[in-house]
């Protein structure tokens, strides 16, 4: 939420009110002092106290009436609905937002709360994610060494059948599916393998060259319009290279996979983290622009929060994209929207893991060119 400046202050606010509220107070006093007046020629002495009387009591009530009103209007009110998301909160219903407030003072106080709740979504989202990727790992460790010898034994079989003479087609076959096996077993292994490599400072826009280039040269883009859009000079990051440069690779293609023959961009920009919304960040972009973004939250880490520096890399393509549903699951280990035998729902799953180890955070967005935008933000090397 964003605090409007022009809204005033709850002091300021209600130092007003009861301004105009002692003021209206006394000019009735007057009034009815002056109406006495006037009147007391013709009233007895009772009946002048009496009058007096009435006045007092309106006056007091009308102050009482309109100051209840503006200390529930300005205190009670806003208080009450803070405390309800509060309560919200504290019964586990971390979507749960404090509205905006008319004062600086309860606005700002519901911008610190919306605040403190995203910080214990994320932090509940990395335990529930840390908490995964270690059970997966070990499962996925354990499953790849059990297939593992049985998968080595079939080859050799294989190569024996080969070598007595076996139907070639049915060799062929049989080869192309333990192939395949084993892609799977290394994926499982990549997975699960533990890294202990130290993070060193890295500079990005040599990855993403060399990233593109290798995809490139190796005719991987084959009919796709491919496009490097990153500027020379990016804020140097902690992490790993060749970590990275196979998720960028990955990313790319899988971007082939969904639009061979449309439009793919790989980028990067200097980005300050924005949770909501991204600031216009193509070269050819109109000036001014602003792409704004669905309400659903892109993830985050407790270690950062809004404005933090680093760098956003993108991975955009014109293909079908991804569907709003599938855009928390899709980097699920297994989980794949691609055709079945197309893929093993693993390579998202290590490039997340990957990013999450250095630092980052990995997401996807509907792309300006209509498909999917893979953003991947890394934080800075503030030390540098």
């Amino acid at each position: 939420m964003t605090v409007m400046p022009g809204k005033p202050s709850l002091r300021t606010e209600l130092l007003f009110n009861l301004a105009f509220l002692a003021s209206a107070a006394l000019l009735l006093g007057v009034g009815s002092l002056l109406a006495v007046q006037a009147l007391a020629p013709d009233l007895t002495p009772g009946q002048a106290v009496l009058l007096i009387l009435v006045v007092v009591a309106l006056d007091v009530g009308t102050f009482i009436v309109f100051g209840g009103y503006l200390v529930a209007r300005h205190v009670l009110r806003p208080v009450s609905r803070l405390m309800a998301v509060a309560d919200a909160v504290a019964a586990g219903d971390l979507a749960a937002r404090a509205p905006d407030a008319e004062t600086r003072d309860f606005a700002v106080l519901a911008e610190r709360l919306n605040r403190m709740t995203d910080h214990l979504l994320d932090a509940q989202g990395q335990l529930v994610r840390s908490e995964k990727l270690a059970s997966v790992g070990r499962l996925a460790a354990g499953v790849a060494h059990e297939i593992g010898n049985p998968l080595g034994a079939l080859g050799t079989y294989v190569e024996v059948l080969r070598r007595r003479g076996a139907d070639p087609e049915v060799m062929v076959g049989l080869s192309r599916e333990l192939e395949r096996i084993d892609r799977i077993v290394r994926s499982l292994l990549e997975y699960a393998r533990p890294h202990e490599e130290a993070l060193q400072p890295v500079a990005l826009g040599v990855v993403l060259r060399a990233s593109f280039e290798l995809l490139q040269a190796q005719g991987a883009f084959r009919r796709a319009r491919p496009a490097l859009d990153a500027p020379a000079e990016l804020p140097p990051i902690l992490g790993r290279a060749h970590e990275l440069q196979q998720g960028l690779v990955n990313l790319l293609l899988n971007a082939v996979d969904a639009a061979p023959d449309g439009v793919i961009v790989l980028g990067a920009r200097r980005w300050g983290y924005e949770p909501g919304r991204a600031p216009a960040r193509r070269a050819n972009d109109p000036s001014g622009a602003f792409f704004t973004r669905p309400q659903d939250r892109r993830p985050s880490r407790v270690e950062y929060g809004a404005g933090h520096p680093g760098v956003l890399v993108f991975v955009a393509d014109s293909g079908p994209g991804v569907p709003p549903p599938d855009r928390d699951k899709i980097f699920d280990p297994f989980y794949t929207t691609k055709e079945p035998g197309r893929g093993t729902g693993l390579g998202l799953a290590i490039v997340a893991r990957s990013v999450y180890e250095m630092g980052g955070v990995v997401w996807v967005d509907q792309a300006r060119e209509g498909g999917a935008a893979f953003k991947i933000f890394l934080p800075a090397d503030l030390e540098v």
